[in-house]
């Protein structure tokens, strides 16, 4: 048995009803694993089965300093025995942030790269240099999406039946995993934890037609990201409380938390029709907290 074949039954659970008929669940995605939870599980399980498979040397990726693709692939590379490169946007800091210290302690070695050199990182002159400096290694893109990565995501449907799904966005893969996975009939709602995150709809698209699955009906929900990418509020952080406190479950304030924070603005303007059943994907993260902590002081537990 691997460290990737397929876990224990995720558990899926009522949070509460709301007038009209209206059922809120949560998936539990983020109980897979404690270091590679949620849709980082699931996009990694394909990308290192076929690393194994064909013999590649090592993987190689990209991300920011409180990445956590960086830490979940550090982690995954930790427990597959598969040596581990992590390409980090701009400068290491003096002192290396909890992600990084994680990932370095996993045995991923860390490379910066200047932010003009992280733009070119699809270059097809970028990558063959990558290529000559790490041969043998098999290159995930940034937040992990690719081809291999949404196959994954698609497992996460599984014989579930909810007239909609809910779930956050960085890059966009784990939505156009779901949205070829899931019937005509069901909604999927996109909540991007970035600012003016309407480009993704078109990275979307592009991905959900590689795959060849018809999509189901989906959309993206742009007033959720609190001011951008990691950015907080103190709303935001009391709502995280207050949540953990009524359902014993705790959030991350980078993606999770944001979206459940506007599934419940939502259900509060009636948004949802009556006589339905929404389920949220808690895609884990949870290690964000303490690079939350780090960078603004504030404690989210």
């Amino acid at each position: 048995m691997t460290f990737f074949d397929h876990p224990q039954e995720i558990p899926v659970v009522l949070l509460e009803e709301f007038p009209g008929n209206r059922r809120l669940f949560l998936k539990r995605e983020d109980l897979i694993h404690p270091q590679v939870s949620g849709n980082k599980w699931r996009k990694l399980k394909y990308n290192f089965k076929y690393a194994l498979d064909q013999g590649y040397q090592g993987v190689i990726t990209f991300g920011g300093a409180f990445s956590n693709h960086i830490h979940a692939t550090a982690a995954a590379g930790y427990y597959c025995g598969v040596p581990t490169v992590g390409l980090i946007r701009g400068e290491l800091p003096p002192s290396l942030n909890p992600t990084l210290r994680d990932a370095r302690n996993w045995g991923m070695k860390l490379q910066t790269l200047s932010r003009e050199q992280y733009r070119q990182k699809q270059d097809i002159d970028f990558l063959e240099e990558l290529h000559r400096q790490y041969p043998g290694y098999w290159v995930i893109p940034e937040g992990g999406t690719n081809l291999w990565a949404l196959q994954g995501c698609r497992e996460m449907v599984g014989d579930l039946d909810f007239h909609y799904w809910c779930i956050s966005c960085g890059t966009g893969g784990t939505l156009a995993g779901l949205a070829g996975a899931l019937s005509a009939e069901t909604h999927l709602l996109g909540f991007p934890a970035l600012k003016r995150g309407g480009f993704l709809e078109g990275e979307i698209i592009k991905l959900i037609d590689q795959t060849l699955y018809p999509a189901c009906c989906w959309q993206l929900m742009l007033d959720y990201h609190f001011g951008g990418y990691a950015k907080i509020s103190e709303e935001l952080l009391d709502f995280i409380r207050d949540f953990k406190k009524r359902y014993r479950i705790q959030l991350d304030p980078v993606y999770t938390g944001k979206m459940l924070w506007g599934v419940f603005d939502l259900l509060n303007k009636s948004f949802f029709p009556k006589n339905v059943d929404i389920l949220a994907v808690h895609s884990g993260g949870l290690q964000g907290i303490k690079g939350i902590r780090e960078k603004y002081g504030k404690n989210v537990i």
